[in-house]
């Protein structure tokens, strides 16, 4: 008789719920003057404060996991490892939470280009969770947390004001550095590496085309991180009101 349930769902469970107590605990630190007095600066605040530490944990995560097996980087759909697959659930479950995050906060309106994001992610990892397909291609997806360290210090920093600091202006110059080695760079390797699943009937053309949606929305991203870091005088003045969420 089959098990009723898959041998990856307590991870997934468990996963989840630790970063939800994370973020309990996370949101009795201190905050600064500037967020506190703003009840969505407050939540967004949280939010990031949990993304950070995910971000620490999977992006060095998935460079331990590449360093123990390198055969991930060319064997992306059937390389495997312990390690990797764990990470898989690992991240997973933080998607998971982020979702419900902002769902029952009711931000589903301001944070839905994260919804979306977070909707694609986990398809791809369910491949490699449920199916151990693709462990490897997750594993090089999740380089990207590398990159989203400084991305979270940087809005962090914007949601609290701080954008006069020397530290906003050194971050915002290695953060650069690091979208495009630990972003654009996995994101343009792993595309070219699905193409071969082009028309094919597959998991991998499944695959393909989140790929090349979230390749749109890191173009999307980075316009806008360039245009408001980089060309702040062609970004509206409404524009930084609104888009502090996102930008």
């Amino acid at each position: 008789m089959p098990p009723l349930l898959h041998p990856a769902l307590p991870l997934l469970l468990g996963a989840t719920l630790t970063f939800r107590a994370l973020r309990r605990a996370l949101s009795r630190l201190p905050l600064p003057a500037h967020v506190r007095a703003d009840p969505l600066r407050t939540w967004r605040w949280h939010n990031l404060l949990v993304s950070f530490a995910h971000s620490i944990v999977s992006g060095v995560w998935a460079l331990m996991c590449l360093w123990q097996t390198p055969e991930m980087l060319v064997e992306i759909e059937t390389a495997w490892s312990l390690s990797g697959y764990l990470l898989a659930c690992f991240s997973a479950g933080y998607f998971i939470h982020d979702t419900v995050d902002i769902v029952v906060s009711r931000q589903t309106r301001a944070s839905w280009e994260y919804l979306v994001h977070h909707l694609m992610a986990l398809g791809a990892f369910f491949s490699g969770i449920f199916l151990n397909s693709f462990v490897g291609g997750g594993v090089l997806t999740l380089l990207v947390e590398v990159s989203n360290i400084f991305l979270t210090i940087r809005m962090m920093m914007k949601i609290n004001n701080a954008q006069h600091l020397l530290l906003y202006r050194v971050n915002k110059y290695v953060n650069l550095v690091m979208y495009f080695v630990f972003r654009l760079a996995p994101q343009a390797y792993l595309t070219h590496f699905f193409l071969r699943y082009l028309g094919q009937r597959t998991l991998g053309t499944f695959l393909l085309g989140n790929l090349l949606m979230l390749d749109i929305m890191i173009l999307i991203y980075f316009s806008r991180l360039l245009r408001s870091d980089f060309c702040p005088e062609r970004v509206p003045s409404q524009q930084h009101k609104d888009k502090f969420l996102t930008e």
